[in-house]
């Protein structure tokens, strides 16, 4: 009874562009297993994300020689999602809201999508922070909702420092330890159910 009233309780946040949502115990695939997943797009059509806390060991530098110096720590690439992992995405956070610069396109506050194609001198010293990730996880029309509704994800607000976190490897248990209610509980889970 405590896990339906767990579920119950993420049902009630729409996903939208800013949202996380952090895949809950239940979610098995390989891909999502303990991810948290920035929302950055969400309409009719379908919904587009990326994954937070899987940074790869391929530096920046190596891949997109000029972005090298802007990222922030740690300056490697991050692994965004199983679409389109030849492709790369750039989500960066505004220094300052009257000085937006050329290929910034918002997302929620401060935060927004970075068009990689600007020359890099036309955006550095415009973002308080940039991160680089190789693929993305999309889903199509009504797809997300019904992995929703079946308790694969909990939809939760996000925080800026969600996404430019140094080291990343617990935002999964600290994404969850600061919501309300039981939903706090999961967090404490074992890595292993036999130890539950």
């Amino acid at each position: 009874m405590e896990g339906h009233a767990g579920k119950d309780a993420h049902r009630e946040t729409v996903v939208r562009p800013g949202v996380l949502l952090v895949a809950s115990p239940e979610l098995l695939d390989p891909n999502f297993t303990d991810t948290v997943v920035l929302m950055l797009d969400v309409d009719e059509n379908g919904a587009l994300g990326v994954v937070l806390n899987r940074p790869s060991p391929v530096p920046v530098a190596e891949v997109l020689s000029d972005w090298g110096g802007v990222v922030g720590y740690p300056q490697v690439l991050f692994e965004g999602g199983p679409v389109g992992p030849q492709g790369a995405l750039a989500i960066g956070l505004l220094a300052d809201p009257e000085d937006v610069p050329v290929g910034f396109r918002e997302v929620f506050g401060l935060l927004g999508v970075v068009d990689l194609d600007t020359p890099v001198e036309l955006v550095d010293g415009s973002l308080a922070g940039l991160r680089i990730f190789a693929g993305y996880a999309g889903w199509g029309a009504e797809q997300l909702q019904g992995e929703v509704a079946r308790g694969d994800w909990y939809v939760v607000p996000s925080q800026v420092p969600d996404v430019f976190r140094g080291d990343p490897r617990d935002l999964w248990r600290e994404v969850l330890r600061r919501q309300p209610g039981e939903l706090a509980w999961h967090s404490t889970r074992p890595a292993d159910p036999e130890y539950n």
